[in-house]
């Protein structure tokens, strides 16, 4: 059997026995955690229990890890501002206001938190957050220098670039270069980075792209968990990660090629897929999630791919606020 047959038939035999449920944030919850979604509760089996991490999507590719008592936020983004984007009326000078209330009232702790590049709606939360909490942030180059305009402590702003692993004791987080989605015109909004402190910003136009990575997160003891926050890739950044599950972010437009296709594959095939960056991150964050039509067909999309390319796969469309358990 070849490394890769091998590979994949030894981590989906193993995987084949562990339970994946959703439910509420009841009992697994934190203090000051979200409140509970209405969303089903699926059962665990008689004689199993829910493993010890639960995974909360927080719209966009803003996730919410709690592994025991420690919390990793990734691309938190709660503020949801309205830029008109989804109106068809995007404005670039929409000024980043912070809604604390919602923030805090989501995000009573975190010690790390994993930026995939510096849009708006995956940075501009962290700066508050960090202040809040004391959290670490790992991001490229333009994270750093962006969270020094902000304020920041250098000592919190761990820049890095792809290929570092980090330990972190109960998990690891391997760093991943990435690349950021492509639009219908083969670009992305605010292209650039930032090589020195700027200004603090002010808009979203402050807040450029900044370059892109993407994470795999090892519990130990427990899933390996890979997250996107843009719909691009570099297949030879991603050989050999083979997670256990994979956030998958939505394409926003048909110019990447074959994309699940050559994502899936080269990820080995995930034994879990839940799309991400699906929701109109315009509205407040309640379930149902709102989806526009143009992403639902986006979605629905890229589904029927997931599932005609790795049938083995099993494919979540997730819900705010729920907990999930791999």
């Amino acid at each position: 059997m070849p490394n890769l047959d091998r590979r994949r038939f030894l981590r989906d035999a193993a995987a084949s026995t562990a339970l994946v449920t959703a439910g509420g944030l009841a009992g697994a919850a934190p203090a000051h955690a979200a409140p509970p979604t209405t969303a089903p509760v699926a059962a665990a089996p008689a004689g199993r229990r829910r493993g010890p991490v639960s995974f909360r999507w927080w719209g966009t590719s803003a996730w919410r890890i709690d592994i025991g008592d420690r919390t990793v936020l990734v691309d938190p983004f709660l503020s949801r501002i309205d830029t008109g984007l989804f109106k068809g009326a995007f404005d670039q000078a929409t000024e980043l206001r912070v809604r604390a209330d919602v923030v805090d009232s989501l995000v009573d702790r975190a010690e790390t938190v994993l930026v995939t590049h510096t849009h708006w709606d995956h940075y501009m939360d962290t700066p508050h957050i960090v202040g809040r909490t004391g959290a670490r942030v790992i991001g490229t180059l333009t994270a750093y220098h962006l969270g020094l305009a902000y304020g920041l402590p250098s000592g919190r702003l761990s820049p890095v670039r792809g290929g570092e692993v980090l330990d972190f004791g109960a998990y690891t987080v391997e760093v991943v270069s990435s690349l950021h989605s492509r639009n219908a015109s083969y670009s992305m909004a605010f292209p650039g980075v930032r090589v020195s402190p700027p200004p603090k910003p002010a808009t979203i136009a402050d807040l450029p792209e900044g370059d892109t990575l993407a994470y795999l997160l090892r519990v130990s003891d427990g899933p390996s968990v890979f997250f996107m926050g843009a719909s691009d890739f570099a297949e030879r950044n991603l050989t050999g990660l083979a997670p256990d599950v994979a956030m998958v972010a939505l394409p926003s437009s048909t110019a990447t090629a074959d994309y699940a296709e050559r994502l899936l594959d080269a990820l080995d095939r995930p034994k879990v897929v839940v799309p991400v960056h699906f929701d109109n991150f315009e509205t407040e964050l309640r379930n149902p999630v709102p989806v526009a039509p143009s992403d639902r067909e986006r979605l629905d999309a890229l589904v029927a791919a997931v599932r005609r390319v790795s049938p083995r796969s099993r494919v979540i469309v997730p819900r705010y606020h729920t907990a999930y358990h791999f």
